[in-house]
């Protein structure tokens, strides 16, 4: 690599600065090779891989890579997904770059999807919405077959709510965790209409044994055997009980999408999104914790105790993953831009903390040396993210990163680095950073 000659390049593309923004990063091919790199010419190569000077340099944490060298600028497309990248197409898994979220309510076609299985073709026929039973047994005193119709006699509600895949961020985890890798983009939140989980659970009449739920969803196996189960996971009832967690049948004023659930799904908000069931079947009062698939061993579970990254862990030294952590998105401007010096930036962005708040959100343009406090808005029902901006202005010219940091009604902060490893990969809630170049 040519350092006399990706330091000028944006002098070169004087009059096209956004090609010389496209030639520095086609010349760093891959994360890997952008790390192997850093790793063996050290912090000095960054103004000559970024092409700007560098100002608070001496303030980047050591082993952190500016963040403009660990992105990608490669796009995937997914019909009626507009700019999701692809990361599994069988089961199909797709993520949202986090300049597409900046809308308060999640549009249908920037909404992230997680699939364990197939897509059942029921979710593609309207006709047979009609059809369908909701079943209720187990710990009940009345067992329940409730049509779609017969479930809208219940008392409805309309609520904005977040939803977010446990493994959100697993692609920050060193050594990788095994699974879909997610960056920043599993998470969303949409206006949702149904009725309340607990109506239905009350008329099912419950027994003094019932402690849990189990769901169950019409997904296909990837085998396409209609005999096994691809995923069944549930919450203890306090959980289910909770006045936001919902039977929804819309999703932004429509009926659910078929990649969303049609045409029924459980909302567990706060949660992780395994225990949102979509293409909802089946719920299942258990007098003992669920022990459907997914549900036991490693799935959805965390160490109870910090481990050494790389490190074996005995199931029986793990825990279910309950309340999500505190987190935030940067969700304008886009990563890798270019800003005036003597311009205010302006940035905004979601913050959201499992079941509980968000009390602040700070953001940093000189690696944590120094906080400014966002403007912070408050949810406009509870589980719903809250909206944040903020105004900087830089002090010089040069390659800056802005990070965010939200803090939790509790007092908890997102961290600097990733967080504690685990083996699946699981509550990655880092602090989101993106960059700017100030010319």
């Amino acid at each position: 690599m040519s350092g006399n000659k990706e330091h000028g390049l944006w002098e070169s593309y004087e009059n096209d600065p956004e090609k010389a923004d496209a030639e520095i990063w086609n010349r760093w091919p891959s994360q890997s090779s952008r790390r192997d790199f850093l790793k063996k010419t050290g912090l000095a190569a960054f103004t000559i891989a970024l092409g700007a000077h560098l100002p608070f340099i001496q303030n980047l944490p050591t082993g952190f890579i500016p963040v403009a060298l660990t992105d990608t600028s490669e796009d995937f497309v997914i019909a009626g997904k507009d700019g999701l990248r692809i990361l599994n197409d069988c089961p199909l898994n797709a993520e949202t770059p986090p300049h597409l979220l900046d809308d308060p309510i999640t549009p249908i076609e920037r909404h992230f999807v997680r699939n364990n299985g197939l897509v059942p073709p029921s979710a593609y026929d309207m006709e047979s919405a009609q059809g369908a039973v909701l079943n209720i047994d187990g710990e009940v005193h009345r067992p329940l077959k409730l049509s779609l119709e017969q479930l809208k006699t219940f008392k409805r509600y309309t609520y904005a709510l977040t939803i977010e895949c446990g493994g959100n961020g697993r692609a920050g985890y060193d050594p990788p965790a095994k699974g879909n890798q997610w960056t920043l983009g599993a998470v969303g939140c949409a206006r949702y209409r149904g009725i309340l989980l607990k109506d239905v659970l009350r008329e099912a009449g419950l027994k003094d044994t019932a402690v849990y739920t189990g769901y169950y969803g019409f997904d296909l196996h990837l085998s396409g055997s209609p005999e096994k189960v691809v995923i069944s996971r549930g919450t203890p009832l306090d959980k289910a009980m909770n006045e936001y967690t919902m039977i929804a049948w819309e999703m932004n004023g429509q009926p659910l999408p078929p990649l969303h659930g049609f045409p029924l799904r459980v909302i567990s908000p706060g949660w992780p999104g395994s225990a949102s069931i979509k293409w909802l079947r089946r719920i299942w009062v258990r007098n003992r914790e669920h022990d459907g698939p997914k549900m036991t061993g490693q799935s959805y579970r965390v160490p109870k105790y910090p481990v050494p990254p790389g490190s074996k862990v005995s199931d029986s030294d793990m825990r279910i993953i309950e309340s999500m952590p505190v987190k935030s998105l940067i969700t304008f401007p886009k990563t890798r831009g270019r800003h005036n010096l003597g311009m205010e930036l302006n940035l905004r962005g979601h913050a959201w903390a499992g079941d509980l708040t968000v009390r602040a959100v700070h953001i940093s343009y000189d690696f944590g040396q120094t906080w400014i406090k966002a403007d912070l808005e408050r949810p406009i029902n509870r589980y719903a993210w809250q909206h944040w901006k903020a105004s900087i202005k830089f002090p010089s010219r040069g390659y800056y990163e802005v990070w965010a940091r939200a803090t939790d009604s509790d007092g908890r902060m997102q961290p600097m680095v990733v967080p504690g490893w685990n083996p699946k990969g699981y509550l990655n809630n880092a602090m989101h950073r993106i960059a700017v170049t100030v010319v």
